[in-house]
């Protein structure tokens, strides 16, 4: 009997310890993703590049699964942390992993893509880290979805729906925020107050890493690999070369920041990475699906860096026709300079955008809702707040972020438990005096 009941006690711990381990890894991801919409919408495009299907898929359909899948692991981290409709969510959570770990195997194998993209860019894992991840969860989910009777709920279950829409409400709002501004933790090596060149620096005693490269190659239909040296004779056409890392070293933050004049070609990433000045960069990865709202912001603010001796540029990977069609479509009389697409998504989650540097420095960022306007510029960028590093600490952010889930949650979970517990006490109380 007393066997029986240590069994019981080790059941239930262990169930609600699986319960909590996937709540936070799965409102980490969700919240991740909710942070950075815009990433997981590249991460996605990538995977339909590799499967072949960015061809007929519609362009909206990246962004609405991105916004999609940040609200349900963030609700369902919620209803497994506070264990609402036990039941339900314990097979959810148990046909999600079921489906996501012979993918995530499948990328493991193929790497159709570097990695799966699960934390966005605040965790980093290989396809094969995310694959034994993801062995560990569904171990978890599969004895969570055997014993979900044993999960104890922090709220009854009169009042889960609160928790429940308070958790949808809370992703919702996240994702419509960092989707018309920025993320709020900006996990990327661009981040206000980094310096560009230490980013692309490697530190004093650090070796870079050491990559060996082989080429694929066809004849005849067979495909073979060679190194430089077997380079094989004309007879063979080329297919394309992997890059294989022979010794690990350090690879800095920035591997790929590099800016070249749109007209003559000319790299230009030395001189303004070292200007003294104040440069203004216009980000648009592609200018044709640029949004053109703020355009009279844009070009207000170009008038002011003229005036005021400041560099303006606008920097893209789109072709010279839709550099024209721009400059017909707002009038545009600012200089262009090119630059690689994936760079400059990683610099800013707007188009456009707008960064700030001087020295290197990342001074702020915009997204094209909240440009600076004639209020702010209200003289030179020296004697203004515009012209510092101005970010909230990370506690700062952490801190309004954890606050705005936990206290609300907390107070909710707080009432419900005194109410329920005030109904016991008042019923135990009336039948005494029967």
């Amino acid at each position: 009997m007393e066997n029986s009941r240590l069994t019981h006690k080790a059941n239930v711990v262990w169930t609600n310890f699986c319960r909590f381990a996937l709540g936070v890894v799965f409102i980490f991801s969700g919240f991740v993703k909710a942070d950075d919409p815009y990433g997981m919408v590249y991460k996605i495009e990538d995977y339909f590049r590799a499967f072949g299907w960015d061809s007929f898929l519609p362009s909206f359909l990246p962004l609405f699964l991105s916004c999609l899948l940040a609200i349900f692991e963030f609700t369902l981290g919620v209803y497994l942390f506070f264990g609402i409709r036990k039941r339900l969510t314990s097979i959810a959570i148990t046909l999600v992993m079921v489906l996501m770990t012979p993918f995530t195997l499948y990328l493991a194998l193929a790497n159709p893509v570097s990695d799966c993209g699960c934390f966005g860019d605040a965790v980093v894992l290989t396809n094969w880290e995310t694959f034994w991840k993801n062995v560990v969860l569904l171990f978890f989910a599969l004895w969570l979805f055997r014993n979900y009777r044993l999960v104890v709920k922090f709220i009854s279950k009169k009042n889960q729906w609160i928790i429940s829409m308070y958790g949808i409400f809370y992703s919702l709002a996240i994702v419509y925020y960092c989707i018309s501004y920025l993320p709020i933790f900006d996990f990327r090596p661009y981040y206000i107050g980094a310096n560009i060149k230490e980013q692309m620096s490697i530190p004093e005693g650090e070796q870079p890493p050491v990559y060996d490269t082989t080429f694929i190659m066809e004849k005849d239909g067979v495909r073979k690999e060679f190194t430089l040296d077997e380079y094989p004779d004309s007879t063979w056409t080329f297919v394309d070369t992997k890059l294989y890392v022979k010794e690990e070293g350090y690879e800095p933050p920035i591997k790929d920041f590099a800016l070249m004049t749109k007209d003559t070609g000319d790299d230009v990433t030395e001189q303004i990475l070292s200007d003294t000045t104040y440069t203004f960069l216009l980000i648009s990865p592609y200018l044709a699906l640029a949004d053109d709202g703020s355009i009279d912001l844009i070009n207000e603010l170009y008038d002011y860096s003229v005036e005021n001796n400041y560099h303006f540029y606008c920097v893209t990977a789109s072709p010279d026709e839709e550099v024209e069609q721009w400059k017909d479509r707002t009038g545009a009389e600012y200089p262009y300079l090119m630059g690689d697409e994936i760079m400059l998504k990683t610099m800013i989650r707007s188009n456009p955008g707008l960064m700030l540097l001087k020295g290197g420095t990342i001074i702020n960022k915009w997204s094209n809702q909240n440009m600076p306007d004639e209020y702010a510029l209200t003289g030179r960028l020296e004697n203004i707040p515009l012209g510092q590093v101005q970010q909230f600490s990370l506690n700062y952010r952490l801190g309004i972020v954890f606050l705005w889930f936990f206290a609300p949650l907390l107070l909710f979970t707080l009432v419900d438990n005194w109410y329920h517990l005030y109904k016991a006490r008042k019923s135990r109380r009336q039948k005494r005096e029967i």
